[in-house]
C-alpha cells in the first residue's frame, strides 16, 4: 500500500499553489508523487468537439484516451451518491509511485497536513483531528503537531520526505 498524504484547508488557502511547489521539490528528492484532487464543481476534462468527448456524450460510460505520452480514463458516475475514496486510490499505479498526495478529502481518515493562512486557531479547529501530522501556517499557532512555515515549501517538502522515511 502506498503512503497517502492529504493537504487539507478551507477554500482559498492555497492548497493547489502549495502542491504545485511541493511536487517538483519532492521529485528532486527522488519521490515519485501521484495526486488525487477533490472538487465540488461539475468538471469535465474532455473538450467538446473531440472524438472522445463526442463518444462519451453518445453514451459510453467509460472512455479511455491513450497516446504514447499519457492516457486518461473518464468514467461517468451520475448515479453515485458519494465518491469512493478507496476505489480512487486503487486506480493509481503503485508501480510508478512512492506517494499519493491528496488535495481535499478532509473527512477521509488519512494522514494530512492542514494549511492555515490568516486564520485563527479557533477557525481551523474543525480540521484538526487525530490524522493531522502537521500544520503549515503563515503565523504562529499553538498546535500539538509540528508547525511548518506555509511560505517555505522547501521546509514542507523536507518534512514530507522525513515522514515517508518514518522520521516524523
Amino acid at each position: 500500500m502506498l503512503p497517502i498524504l492529504a493537504i487539507a484547508a478551507w477554500s482559498g488557502t492555497g492548497k493547489t499553489t502549495l502542491l504545485k511547489q511541493l511536487i517538483p521539490l519532492l521529485k528532486e528528492q527522488g519521490v515519485r508523487p501521484g495526486l488525487i484532487k477533490h472538487t465540488h464543481h461539475d468538471m469535465d476534462v474532455d473538450k467538446p468537439g473531440k472524438d472522445s468527448y463526442e463518444l462519451r456524450k453518445a453514451g459510453a460510460d467509460q472512455v479511455l484516451v491513450a497516446s504514447q505520452q499519457r492516457w486518461a480514463l473518464m468514467t461517468e458516475t451520475p448515479d453515485q451518491e458519494a465518491i469512493d475514496f478507496n476505489f480512487l486510490i486503487s486506480r493509481m499505479d503503485s508501480r510508478s509511485l512512492d506517494l499519493i498526495l491528496v488535495e481535499g478529502f478532509k473527512d477521509e481518515p488519512i494522514p494530512r497536513i492542514v494549511l492555515c493562512r490568516d486564520r485563527s486557531e479557533e477557525e481551523i479547529k474543525p480540521l484538526l483531528d487525530a490524522h493531522v501530522i502537521a500544520v503549515a501556517s503563515n503565523r504562529s499557532l499553538d498546535v500539538s503537531v509540528p508547525l511548518l512555515n506555509l511560505n517555505d515549501p522547501v521546509e514542507i517538502a523536507k518534512f514530507i520526505v522525513r515522514w515517508l522515511e518514518g522520521g516524523d
